[in-house]
């Protein structure tokens, strides 16, 4: 799924199952919508459920849920530790991938004004949704509570975004809701070999934002420093964003930081991990791994263990899988228990496991299918593959490079040049799958009925979308093949010496992706009725088959001086 959004809505009810699992029902009878934690607590009397999808699948299920719980939950009746307004009382969206904060901004103000409209619940948005300044905090919306909403409807300075600005009896029932776009927040916990709470805390108050609470004289037992209104004086801590304290496990027989980062776009999980380190050595105290609580995007990880790698002077541009070992090892997550990317990383947790992909086949069984009857995979499925493994073959000279003895000053300028040609690298494997689905599309654009005009309009439109995407998905195979020719270039004249072969024949692979992907986008050209559209695009074609010739042909005549017989 290339676009992912998380919801995490808390509904007022954490004691009753069947009310939280029929509220988590609806949720799922969206298609294509992932829960992955439902978390209900009893003294709060309130249930977080965590749930990722596309934004338009997101919103649906989060508008039924809310239906529901306005049904199920009766606000006048509720009683819970935790701050509340709502049966629904907080609705967060959160983008994760491929959707930008200011797309979620209008998704969440979408949402809002169809809840507000179609179910009667009043709406206040919130952090980045929110529609003036001293509605940001969410603190501040739900002031007062459901027991002070009868007043704050009425208020013209608090009359809701979306909704009625009157305690219906609807509203009486279902109370309010908070409505928010935010940065995703990880729950992070370090483990230290300690059992002291209070050398945890004092850990955790220099780190967290809120820091710690101002003294006279000693630190630790001085007299508290209050303002003029009487609230207490706090020295900030170090990084903005971070919210901490510590804590005894006694399961584990361990004190630990207990952190949210509550925007990763601002601070990252590796930098909270070594600032624990540094300050816990200075009370003699060791970091020995760390705990993340709930799901994380795959960035975050990556971005980690990239920081591990750097710090160790390796190259950056290696598989993911050999990135998440570093920075699985390198923050210690599987120092309490085994640490699973799959179950913790959300793009993981989003596959689906039930379509079956070329990328994920064995060669030969990759190998074997392109040999079958079947139409697909084809060319321009082999194109890409050819254009990945010559992508491939310049990150092996790359990462050879940066671990070549003697060549230790290096190894950041050959990293640079294997990161850039994972890019490439992954961008085709890719395209592998997408050049057999534009087939496939237009295939079943074909297959669609024509039995009257409408039909027949219908699958006119169908073919000339699908036969574009043909055409288009192996142009983006020859564009990214050639430019990965780069890496390979570069890889022929700084590159080891003695990897000299393969980026030569690294050049070859790519050329022959971008000749093989020029011959799928001709034979789709002809079925296209956009004529001006595909005249440029046959120009750009002959052009970049010239250009791959003659990049080729100086990658080799490189090659050829460097082998020495």
């Amino acid at each position: 799924m290339d676009r992912i959004i998380e919801c995490v809505p808390n509904f007022s009810e954490g004691n009753n199952m069947d009310i939280i699992n029929r509220i988590v029902h609806e949720i799922n009878s969206v298609d294509g919508i992932k829960v992955i934690d439902i978390d209900p607590g009893k003294a709060t009397n309130r249930t977080v459920v965590t749930f990722l999808g596309s934004p338009e699948q997101v919103c649906e299920a989060a508008f039924r849920a809310v239906k529901k719980a306005s049904e199920l939950i009766d606000m006048s009746k509720h009683k819970g530790e935790h701050p509340r307004f709502g049966a629904t009382d907080v609705l967060p969206l959160i983008p994760v991938k491929g959707v930008t904060m200011e797309e979620t901004m209008e998704y969440a103000h979408k949402l809002g004004k169809r809840i507000g409209e179609e179910l009667g619940i009043p709406i206040y948005f919130y952090e980045f949704a929110a529609t003036e300044e001293k509605r940001r905090n969410l603190a501040n919306c739900r002031a007062g509570e459901y027991e002070g909403l009868v007043q704050k409807l009425i208020d013209p300075a608090w009359k809701p975004d979306f909704g009625p600005a009157a305690f219906t009896e609807q509203v009486r029932k279902s109370g309010a809701i908070a409505l928010s776009a935010r940065n995703f927040l990880i729950a992070y916990n370090v483990n230290l070999n300690t059992t002291s709470t209070r050398l945890a805390n004092s850990i955790a108050f220099d780190i967290r934002e809120k820091g710690r609470v101002k003294r006279e004289g000693n630190p630790l037992t001085g007299k508290i420093i209050k303002d003029e209104q009487g609230n207490k004086v706090y020295t900030p801590g170090i990084l903005k964003g971070v919210k901490g304290i510590g804590w005894y496990i006694e399961e584990y027989g361990i004190a630990q930081l207990s952190f949210n980062i509550t925007d990763i776009t601002l601070v990252s999980m590796h930098q909270v991990f070594e600032l624990a380190c540094e300050r816990a050595a200075l009370r003699g105290i060791r970091v020995t791994g760390s705990e993340l609580v709930g799901v994380i995007p795959l960035k975050a990880m990556v971005e980690a263990g990239k920081y591990f790698l750097r710090k160790q002077h390796r190259s950056t541009g290696i598989s993911d899988d050999e990135i998440l070992k570093i920075a699985v090892k390198s923050l210690g997550l599987d120092d309490l228990v085994p640490f699973d990317p799959k179950k913790k990383i959300i793009e993981y947790l989003m596959e689906d496991k039930s379509q079956k992909k070329l990328i994920d086949l064995s060669v030969q069984k990759f190998t074997h299918e392109t040999a079958s009857e079947s139409a697909a995979p084809g060319g321009g499925s082999i194109a890409a593959c050819m254009g990945a493994m010559g992508a491939a073959l310049g990150c092996m000279v790359a990462n050879l490079s940066a671990h070549k003895k003697g060549w230790e000053d290096r190894w950041e300028e050959f990293s640079n040049w294997a990161d850039k040609g994972k890019t490439y690298q992954d961008e085709l494997l890719r395209l592998i799958d997408e050049d057999t689905n534009a087939f496939n599309g237009v295939m079943s654009a074909m297959s669609l009925p024509k039995k009257n005009e409408e039909d027949i309009e219908k699958r006119s439109q169908a073919i000339q979308i699908a036969t574009r995407h043909a055409m288009e998905t192996p142009f983006k195979v020859m564009q990214l093949s050639y430019e990965s020719m780069e890496v390979m270039m570069a890889m022929a004249q700084t590159g080891n010496p003695n990897s000299v072969s393969d980026a030569g024949v690294g050049a070859l692979a790519a050329r022959s992706a971008v000749l093989g992907a020029a011959l799928n986008v001709r034979i789709n050209a002809s079925g296209l009725a956009d004529k001006e559209f595909v005249v440029q695009l046959l120009k750009q074609v002959d052009e970049m088959e010239l250009k791959a010739i003659e990049m080729e042909a100086t990658i080799l005549e490189i090659v050829k001086q460097k082998i020495v017989i």
